[in-house]
């Protein structure tokens, strides 16, 4: 029998984003502080979501109304990143981006963290955007696992296929 692994992502389910979208913007209809404001929320591509209101303030208030949206689904903020307001004209504009995968530096710094830890038999391969962890025992498996968990990588990590 194959040695246990897992898989180590960073992937955000596009359905919870799209509804923490929604919600966001239905709050934004509705709320009175933003009555008059022409404050939006919408999606830019397929990963990209635009912000706009009529002042900086309302904006970036819309920004965090959003991420609160976010953090109800259980979607870290850090797969969400944020720009800049920048003026456009009359509004105000922001646009924020949906990060999905591990990029090749972090998961070299994750592959390191978990060498560096010096368990024995276990092994981390970067597999395209995701890395797969491999040990003789489940139980090393479990402590790379909670050695990530403690650690900040700048990512939104999950952990998927553990078997």
């Amino acid at each position: 029998m194959a040695d246990p692994s897992f898989d180590v992502v960073s992937k955000v389910d596009r359905q919870e984003v799209d509804n923490a979208l929604n919600q966001a913007a239905k709050e934004l209809s509705q709320r009175f502080d933003f009555r008059g404001t022409d404050t939006s929320i919408s999606w830019a591509g397929e990963e990209a979501i635009t912000l706009e209101s009529g002042t900086e303030e309302r904006l970036k208030a819309a920004v965090d109304v959003f991420k609160e949206k976010l953090i109800k689904r259980n979607i870290s903020l850090k797969a969400f990143e944020v720009g800049e307001p920048a003026p456009s004209g009359k509004i105000y504009k922001v646009t924020g981006k949906i990060l999905q995968g591990i990029a090749s530096d972090k998961a070299k710094e994750i592959s390191k963290t978990i060498r560096d830890e010096k368990l024995k038999g276990v092994q981390a391969q970067i597999q395209g955007d995701q890395l797969r962890v491999s040990g003789k025992k489940k139980d090393d498996l479990q402590a790379v696992i909670a050695l990530l968990k403690s650690k900040d990588f700048g990512i939104a990590l999950q952990f998927t296929n553990y078997r």
